[in-house]
């Protein structure tokens, strides 16, 4: 019931009770807020930097991850979603990939998809992907600019790389679409609108083997366990040296003009064998990939980025995504921000890594775990093993 209160007799007439209405107390506590906000913005350059609309956003974006954990069924969800670069033509493999993914782990949880293609997907191929699954899946176009040579490539410089990769044949030697593949996976993907809503991707690519029941959420691991780049990786080895010649002596020039981006307790001991004088070629197998986006569109990678960018190396050479990213990642990050996902079964042709032991039995794995490529002479898993 509203308070009441009793007006004094005016001109002889007889003291009367009336309700009053609290919602004008709340109105005018309000306009003394704006107007004491509105003094204050004019009065302190401080506090109307900090109450502006742009550092709000801001906030809002750093605590994105917070204000958008979903619930499937009872499950706490993250802020998450799986990418799957592939064309029309990949259906086959596509359909394999997503099925196993569905059938072993994401049923339980309904983790958006999003497929992108350099060409427009064709409603077949949407009609048989969308049948695989209850989760939302999104069809999207890669922008020219993100995909093709730029025009300021010198052509016959890039031309020559190509010849002389054909003669020592290296694979995707001669291939200008594979080379705009490892950019747009270095530098563009998480810019893609699609993508831009989420902050965590798990990254599927057609004709590979998922062998093992997931029992617990990949994602949720890495934000909870504040884990950057979990690399999914669960395959590591040395990359073709002719393919990226120049690339240390590039991201050693970053370093040394960009000393700041480079982190304390970092994994330079998974890159070189020398304290950063050369590069062992080891990189995390990019083709499994789960990972925190907005390290990517943060300060240090964009800038890493760009500056290899500028020297063309992409095209010059054959740079790919996998030394890039594990390159960055192991220079930014905190090593322990890193993360070997030793219970994930996995095959990409030619290599598997097939969980051991209890990992194995738990999750109910298909692989023969005697066909493991962890330490095989090629693996660079005990360079991984010896940073910690």
């Amino acid at each position: 019931m509203a308070p009441k209160f009793t007006v004094p007799a005016l001109a002889g007439m007889k003291p009367r009770l009336f309700m009053v209405n609290p919602r004008r107390y709340v109105w005018v506590v309000l306009l003394l807020l704006l107007g004491l906000h509105y003094i204050l913005r004019i009065s302190h350059e401080s506090y109307a930097r900090t109450t502006s609309l742009s550092r709000l956003v801001e906030q809002l974006s750093l605590n994105r991850t917070i204000l958008t954990d979903a619930y499937y069924d009872g499950h706490r969800r993250a802020n998450a979603t799986f990418v799957f670069l592939c064309r029309n033509s990949d259906i086959a493999g596509v359909v394999s990939s997503i099925q196993q993914m569905e059938d072993r782990f994401n049923r339980k949880h309904q983790y958006p998809w999003v497929l992108l293609n350099d060409e427009p997907f064709t409603d077949d191929f949407k009609k048989r992907v969308s049948a695989l699954t209850d989760a939302p899946i999104h069809f999207g176009t890669i922008p020219k600019e993100h995909w093709v040579q730029p025009d300021w490539i010198d052509e016959k410089k890039a031309g020559a790389a190509r010849k002389v990769m054909v003669w020592q044949r290296i694979i995707y030697g001669g291939s200008v679409p594979y080379r705009n593949m490892c950019r747009f996976n270095s530098g563009f993907f998480y810019r893609h609108e699609l993508l831009l809503p989420y902050k965590y991707y798990w990254r599927v690519e057609p004709d590979v083997k998922f062998f093992c029941d997931i029992d617990y959420d990949p994602f949720l691991f890495m934000q909870d366990k504040n884990k950057t780049y979990a690399l999914g990786f669960t395959i590591t080895m040395e990359e073709f040296r002719e393919t990226i010649t120049t690339l240390w002596d590039t991201t050693k020039e970053f370093m040394v003009e960009n000393p700041q981006y480079v982190a304390e307790d970092n994994a330079l001991g998974f890159l070189s064998n020398d304290g950063g004088i050369s590069y062992n070629l080891c990189h995390y197998w990019s083709n499994f990939e789960i990972a925190d986006m907005d390290f990517w569109r943060g300060e240090a990678y964009s800038k890493y980025f760009d500056f290899l960018e500028s020297k063309g190396g992409f095209y010059y050479e054959r740079w790919g995504d996998a030394p890039v990213h594990s390159i960055a990642a192991s220079l930014f990050l905190s090593k322990h921000q890193l993360h070997f996902f030793r219970d994930i079964g996995y095959r990409h042709e030619p290599f598997q890594h097939c969980p051991q032991g209890d990992d194995w039995s738990r999750g109910r794995c298909a692989c023969n775990p005697d066909d493991n490529f962890d330490y095989t002479p090629a693996s660079c898993i005990k360079n991984f093993d010896r940073i910690f």
